[in-house]
């Protein structure tokens, strides 16, 4: 059975530090400082004007950059989700049970307290705003994970930009515009709210992931720019894809700006810690300062991420820091720029590295760095990567990966096999057991089952190969049918709405769902034919599934009990020309 997550922790806020906490040195001020962080999605380190980039045009983060402290070398993991629970948890994403991007494995141990729950126990008001990626269902879902306020979609990919359908707090809402623009207008509306506590907000982007959506200002700019700095392998470059990247950055520097613009118009600007980075390397093979690898590695070019942290008056303009950082230390070092105290006993992999940015002790981080991804591994010290095929790399005179000193350096290379032989041995589980989806949570109104987290038997089939943001078709016949193996948290009566389209003779079909005891269901009786869409606004043709809309199917009201089940959807008959799609089913609580 899933324990029910121990946010029980100190509360510190201000001088108001009750004992057996840990005390972090106070900041230089008595008032504790707003915190926005702006993640991006597929970013690599090469894509900014500071970094070198002439593709690019990225006044806003270049200016951001030099108004405080930026990393040289700051690495997150390969991939969405991994990164994500450590910038959280300040914990390796494979101790915390982060094994995939998708059904499933992307859910983070639930008993572990996070950047948003710390914070909001401290006192601040907490955002999420845009792509979670790490877990749908509560306890998993952000309102329950320290977040007060989330707008946004917990998948690791969404299907569509302009004006998709969205979540706001656990309800489905409809989105405003291009995606990106509309999360940062909530992000300017929750910051300037009229509170006297301070914010705690993450602005996480979904772009430049694919599907590759731009509004047509951002393409016109780059279709027909020259692309002068190219991939260490030209052949390998797409240079449309590239084009579609880096006007979707363009866009993302523009929203910078605008939140930047509305902090100093609040007056709020010198009180405001801002912290930019990405969450893997390029989605692409394009110029990303001749770094070997690309998302999905653990080389430098798949791990390296910007990050930069601003805080006019307390962190040094133009600074850059050649240390070494990981998303890990994310979680110690805001804690320590804002004077909040960690829960006792809390255990953190990663380190405390505010004195390095404010500039009042040493830059140097302790410790070493592990990359970690799809049985992968590598691992970074000060000078040198070890890479996943036991090669070492003397990254401070050949950030390229080009020349293995291995012999040269052998005491170097055995300590560094040795530490990750270690770490795999603490972090990494051999095996990946999946977890249930967990229905029931006490305190929840409502829990999601997409058909990202379901499984399928023929003539089923998934939209797409990649299950985020995908439904299930091709439901012709009364074989095959739907499932979702789940743990009951709670004894409860929930009302099940299914979510649907159908050709007009698959009206008059029966949809039900059955569990272990019980089953609910009714007729469909109206069809609801739905086309896919968004293929009309890719810039690139894109991998993942197409949009579609659905109709809500009351299916009715079943009593459920505490333990392990599986939740199964069941239909028929079927009439020919009959051809059913369900894209999520949905418990809403009832006692």
């Amino acid at each position: 059975m899933l324990r029910k997550p121990l946010f029980l922790f100190c509360i510190p806020f201000l001088a108001l530090l009750l004992p057996g906490c840990e005390n972090h040195p106070s900041p230089a001020t008595q008032t504790p400082p707003n915190i926005l962080i702006v993640l991006t999605d597929d970013q690599g380190w090469g894509d900014l004007g500071i970094h070198g980039n002439t593709n690019i045009r990225t006044p806003f983060l270049d200016s951001l950059a030099r108004s405080g402290t930026r990393f040289a070398n700051f690495y997150v993991q390969p991939v969405c989700s991994p990164t994500r629970a450590e910038l959280l948890t300040g914990r390796y994403a494979s101790s915390l049970g982060v094994y995939s991007t998708s059904a499933g494995g992307e859910r983070m141990d639930p008993d572990v307290p996070t950047l948003g729950s710390i914070f909001q126990n401290a006192g601040y008001r907490t955002g999420l705003f845009g792509k979670w990626h790490n877990g749908s269902q509560p306890p998993y879902h952000p309102n329950f994970r320290g977040f007060g306020e989330f707008y946004g979609f917990a998948s690791g990919h969404w299907a569509h930009y302009f004006s998709p359908e969205l979540e706001r707090n656990g309800e489905f809402v409809r989105g405003h515009g291009y995606l990106a623009d509309d999360l940062t207008d909530q992000v300017i509306a929750f910051t300037t709210q009229p509170d006297p506590r301070p914010f705690l907000a993450v602005l996480s982007l979904n772009t430049p992931h694919s599907p590759m959506q731009v509004p047509e200002p951002y393409w016109a700019r780059l279709k027909q720019r020259p692309i002068s700095l190219r991939h260490r392998d030209p052949e390998a470059e797409d240079t449309l894809f590239t084009r579609a990247a880096l006007a979707m950055v363009e866009n993302i520097d523009t929203n910078v700006g605008r939140v930047l613009s509305a902090l100093r118009e609040q007056n709020l600007q010198n009180n405001t810690l801002v912290v930019f980075l990405s969450d893997n390397g390029p989605n692409s093979y394009r110029w990303n300062g001749g770094m070997k690898g690309r998302k999905g590695s653990t080389d430098e070019g798949g791990v390296r991420s910007p990050l930069i942290v601003s805080w006019p008056g307390h962190i040094p303009e133009g600074q850059l820091l050649r240390s070494v950082g990981a998303g890990v230390d994310l979680l110690p070092t805001l804690a320590a720029l804002a004077g909040v105290s960690l829960p006792t006993g809390v255990r953190l992999d990663g380190f405390d590295l505010s004195a390095g940015i404010t500039g009042t002790g040493a830059e140097n981080r302790p410790g070493l760095i592990f990359n970690h991804w799809n049985g992968k591994t590598s691992v970074r010290s000060q000078r040198f990567r070890l890479d996943a095929e036991n090669q070492l790399y003397d990254i401070e005179n050949d950030p390229g990966q080009q020349e293995d000193v291995s012999t040269r350096f052998p005491k170097m290379h055995d300590s560094l096999l040795r530490a990750r032989n270690r770490w795999l041995l603490e972090n990494v589980s051999e095996t990946n057991t999946q977890r249930p989806f967990t229905l029931g949570y006490p305190g929840s109104g409502q829990t999601v089952l997409p058909a990202r987290d379901a499984t399928a038997g023929s003539p089923v089939r998934r939209s797409n190969r990649f299950p985020n943001a995908s439904y299930m078709t091709g439901w012709d016949r009364e074989a095959g049918g739907i499932s979702w193996p789940v743990e009951l948290l709670s004894e409860g009566t929930f009302e099940v709405t299914a979510y649907y389209a159908c050709t007009e003779a698959t009206a008059g079909t029966r949809l039900w769902m059955t569990t272990r005891t019980d089953s609910v269901g009714r007729t469909i009786e109206t069809a609801f034919e739905s086309e896919a869409y968004g293929m009309e606004q890719d810039r690139v043709p894109r991998i993942e599934s197409y949009a579609k809309d659905f109709r809500p199917l009351p299916l009715g009201q079943i009593g459920l009990s505490p333990g392990r089940d599986t939740i199964r959807l069941h239909a028929g008959p079927f009439a020919p020309g009959a051809n059913l799609e369900i894209q999520r089913l949905v418990f809403r609580r009832m006692d």
